[in-house]
């Protein structure tokens, strides 16, 4: 990682400006990482990497190219300028692209403020190993847990330049840190398991491994014989931990490249209730020390706080540069993009307006229905919001948990589910997506 980003960046944008480029831009990537495995109290498998890659994007009046290499030798980087131009040439003509206008570009150019990388020394492997087998330990003390599948401790950085031929230049560091357990109860085809993890950036705010270990042992206890729930039309609660990936949907169907193809069921949405009245949907890259914050997007635009949803109406699609065009609107310095992809729309940090409740509460409140606490699957379609999925959780009965349960599948219409929804106040304000429990009514379990 001793290469300079910014000069490896701004010698490719001079070789594709030699090579006949209009414009063009440079993401270039840099960063090592560490994973830790243990089982049985012994190692099971230790993995290190360290790369560089960067990726070139040229246009030629209205055609672009992308291409990307981890070598950086400069025969390597005119070849890419090159293959990048013959690329651009063959490519179908698109109206929509080109870089931000310079009064667009962000005036902020790194990531200080946001504090997303830990100065402090890296984490020697053993002390990884270490934090895994404090997990592992833990999990396997718990009561009830027959083994553990897996337990693991990482460590990652990385470094992250953007240049562009229309004067833009910046870039940022960041770091992570994190220890993840799963733990299995039962044998045979009475087997259930359950998980725990956490991540940080700072290595000082990450849990102890040991407490990880231990609720993921408590959580995967609770699962023993579970048993199929009964089929028909109940209320659900999403968990905490999975009540985000309701939201998602949401998300995905707001974003804009859904909707400048016509293939979200939000299509006719702007402007109209998505989400009950009260609720706040909100995007603020800017949260300190959180993992999906930025100072400026994939295409050199700030990033700001915004409203997606605001008192329950939709406000705003996520747009990068290319698709606010398409839709006649502006971009909300939303692009992402990989070193061989162009730029695309996508969601930093969010949080859903809480409610009053604790998930206690809101369980006493529902009476009989379902708890959701783990998903697999996804039958989504997007042009009408018809949901289907595999679910796992447990049967409450009279206020109380009652049973745990699993090989259900849960079904309705994303816009009706929405518009039903009411939060719990038990989201963790640490997660880049911030998103409480979530009840929901009138779902259609199939179950027994």
């Amino acid at each position: 990682m001793a290469h300079s980003l910014s000069d490896l960046s701004q010698q490719l944008l001079k070789m594709a400006k030699s090579a006949g480029a209009d414009a063009a831009d440079v993401l270039a990537v840099d960063g090592r990482s560490v994973s830790i495995d243990v089982l049985g109290g012994k190692l099971e498998h230790a993995e290190r990497s360290e790369g560089l890659e960067v990726g070139l994007r040229v246009m030629v009046g209205q055609r672009q190219a992308c291409v990307s290499s981890s070598l950086i030798d400069p025969d390597t980087l005119q070849n890419m300028a090159e293959r990048a131009m013959f690329m651009a040439s063959e490519a179908p003509e698109d109206p929509h692209i080109g870089l931000a206008d310079a009064a667009q570009l962000s005036q902020i150019t790194d990531a200080a403020a946001l504090d997303l990388y830990d100065a402090s020394d890296e984490p020697e492997a053993q002390a990884l190993e270490e934090d895994a087998k404090r997990a592992e330990a833990a999990a396997l003390a718990v009561n009830g847990v027959s083994q553990v599948q897996s337990a693991s401790a990482g460590y990652g950085t990385r470094r992250i330049h953007l240049a562009a031929s229309n004067g833009f230049a910046g870039g940022y560091q960041r770091s992570s840190r994190s220890t993840s357990c799963v733990a299995i109860t039962g044998e045979g085809t009475a087997m259930e398991r359950d998980y725990f993890g956490e991540a940080r950036i700072y290595q000082a705010d990450l849990p102890d491994a040991a407490n990880i270990g231990r609720i993921a042992g408590e959580r995967t206890v609770k699962r023993a014989g579970a048993r199929k729930p009964k089929t028909g039309a109940y209320p659900v609660i999403f968990d905490e931990r999975v009540a985000s990936s309701l939201i998602s949907h949401l998300l995905s169907a707001a974003n804009g490249a859904m909707i400048a193809r016509g293939s979200s069921w939000l299509m006719d949405a702007m402007g109209e209730m998505v989400l009950p009245k009260g609720l706040d949907l909100i995007e603020d890259p800017h949260r300190v020390r959180i993992s999906g914050s930025k100072p400026f997007d994939a295409e050199g635009l700030a990033t700001a706080k915004r409203d997606i949803i605001k008192d329950g109406v939709l406000q705003s699609w996520t747009l990068d540069l290319a698709n606010a065009r398409k839709l006649g609107m502006q971009s909300t310095g939303s692009a992402a993009r990989g070193t061989s992809s162009p730029p695309s729309p996508s969601i930093s940090n969010i949080s859903l307006t809480p409610g009053d409740m604790t998930l206690d509460e809101m369980l006493k409140d529902m009476g009989t229905g379902l708890l959701v606490t783990s998903m697999i699957g996804s039958t989504i379609n997007p042009n009408t919001g018809d949901y289907s999925r595999g679910a796992s959780g447990f049967w409450v009965e009279n206020g109380e948990r009652a049973y745990p349960v699993n090989e259900c599948t849960l079904a309705g219409n994303l816009r009706d589910m929405l518009r039903s929804i009411r939060p719990a106040n038990d989201g963790r304000a640490h997660l880049s997506r911030v998103v409480p429990s979530l009840a929901v009514e009138g779902l259609i379990l199939a179950g027994e």
